[in-house]
């Protein structure tokens, strides 16, 4: 019987030193899973911005319309050409192409033949096709980018950004349409 008594369980020291560490990974463990979740949310919109212009591109050929997109600091739209008035026009009763804008913490930037495009909060205003008065010396509206019938596109490279954590997801678009996703390089 006296092998039996130094069989003892665990002592109430080592439980909460076996509970503390245990809680210190798992806290450790739910903050990494936080800081990953917001790269997602960069993610997720890198994606979500590539499957529009695709969408757009297939549009385009499709149906022999050309597309704009126009890219703010903080949102994006889409615009067509309309071919009768010579003008670039929002894309009337499609929410597909509606003004996004992007969450909280996340802007953009552009470049365009590796140069940096300076982009403005709000969207720029379109000239009315039904306005017949033609100012001199006001500059007509024209997209960043452009989505031709013929498939192709302009070439490009959009960052998207959190400037709070220097996070960023890097989207490159050829002239052929394709478009690659890239990593944090620096240009």
């Amino acid at each position: 019987m006296s092998g039996n008594r130094n069989a003892h369980g665990f002592t109430l020291i080592e439980l909460l030193v076996v509970i503390v560490i245990v809680a210190t990974v798992t806290s450790i463990v739910v903050l990494s899973t936080g800081l990953i979740g917001e790269d997602s949310e960069l993610d997720t919109e890198r994606r979500r911005l590539a499957t529009l212009i695709e969408t757009v591109q297939e549009e385009a050929l499709m149906q022999g319309r050309e597309f704009g997109i126009e890219l703010m600091q903080s949102a994006y739209r889409f615009v067509e050409f309309d071919p009768l008035t010579h003008q670039w026009m929002e894309v009337p009763f499609d929410d597909l192409y509606r003004l996004r804008d992007l969450p909280e913490g996340l802007e953009f930037e552009l470049y365009i033949d590796q140069k940096r495009v300076t982009l403005i909060p709000e969207p720029l205003e379109i000239d009315d096709p039904d306005n017949n008065m033609l100012s001199t010396g006001v500059q007509t509206y024209l997209p960043h980018l452009f989505v031709f019938a013929s498939g192709e596109s302009s070439a490009y490279e959009i960052r998207i950004r959190r400037p709070l954590s220097n996070n960023e997801l890097i989207m490159r678009g050829n002239i052929l349409g394709a478009i690659e996703f890239g990593e944090d390089d620096e240009m």
